[in-house]
């Protein structure tokens, strides 16, 4: 997912030491990571700590921060990072408290006495190598997706964001393992000739698709299927029309994207008159000392 302009403009003027940009960024998106941490931690007050911790470590960061990235990725990825230690330190079996869609985050876990944020930075600039294989699943999803072909997109979804073998979507979908392995396949070739048609172009550096694990990895770190915001709010609104509430219910409650559901959560409290007010200007007194730090003397 690509930074929008409303991310842009709050990163600059952050950048530029303005403290309102800040107070707007912690308001924008405080309720979402606490909504993630909070389902995956016994104690309100260290999920709350630990939101507070990644904001400051964004701050830290800002420097590595490439503008070109979803700022919402990068917030989520110290987020995990910084719950990965928190739960380590204390003995916790860390898979045993994510959800199998969060396991890709598993392989960028801070080590050797690497600081979260840096180390979230660190993945930033590894996802750019993924750019343009990146750029060729999303022209496959969005072809999937103006053909309202969601049946097929349920079936890559699961083989390479979920990371499902093909008998286990055929079980799941209640399909035949044949039409899983040909939707598959197609879906393959789709990518091969998207790349062979760049590299005619000379537009392509990307010699060659890679293998599933490959395909998995940038699929997941790109959030190449995560939901718009104003999707998901439609969605709770339930003026979501067909086929993109079946598709979106597909999203949240077959596949379990843990970000899009920390979306989901949020909008929910939102709609209730659930406001964190207190802990949000909590973190801002707390944080807003940094920005001199990260401003151009």
């Amino acid at each position: 997912m690509a930074a929008d302009s409303a991310e842009q403009y709050l990163v600059e003027q952050i950048r530029a030491g303005q403290a309102d940009g800040w107070q707007r960024l912690i308001e924008r998106y405080h309720g979402r990571l606490l909504a993630f941490v909070r389902g995956r931690m016994a104690s309100v007050a260290d999920a709350e700590d630990l939101v507070q911790e990644t904001f400051i470590g964004f701050l830290q960061s800002l420097p590595r921060y490439d503008e070109r990235r979803s700022l919402e990725t990068f917030l989520f990825t110290i987020l995990r990072y910084k719950l990965t230690d928190y739960l380590r330190a204390r003995g916790a079996g860390v898979r045993g408290l994510v959800t199998p869609a969060e396991d890709w985050w598993e392989e960028a876990t801070p080590s050797g006495g690497e600081s979260p944020s840096r180390a979230a930075a660190r993945m930033e600039s590894n996802r750019q190598q993924y750019t343009l294989l990146a750029e060729l699943l999303r022209r496959l999803i969005g072809e999937l997706r103006d053909r309202q072909a969601f049946d097929d997109l349920q079936v890559i979804e699961l083989l390479f964001f979920s990371g499902m073998r093909n008998n286990q979507a055929a079980e799941l979908l209640e399909l035949d393992e044949k039409q899983v392995a040909g939707v598959k396949f197609r879906a393959v070739q789709r990518l091969q000739k998207y790349l062979e048609d760049m590299l005619a172009a000379g537009q392509s550096g990307l010699e060659e698709i890679g293998g599933e694990s490959t395909v998995s990895a940038v699929w997941r770190a790109e959030r190449i299927t995560c939901l718009k915001r104003s999707t998901l709010g439609q969605y709770l609104l339930r003026v979501l029309e067909e086929p993109w509430w079946s598709y979106t219910q597909f999203h949240l409650d077959v596949v379990g994207c843990p970000l899009c559901l920390a979306n989901l959560v949020d909008l929910q409290a939102e709609e209730s008159g659930v406001v964190h007010t207190p802990a949000r200007e909590r973190i801002f007194a707390s944080s807003v000392g940094f920005l001199s730090r990260v401003a151009p003397s």
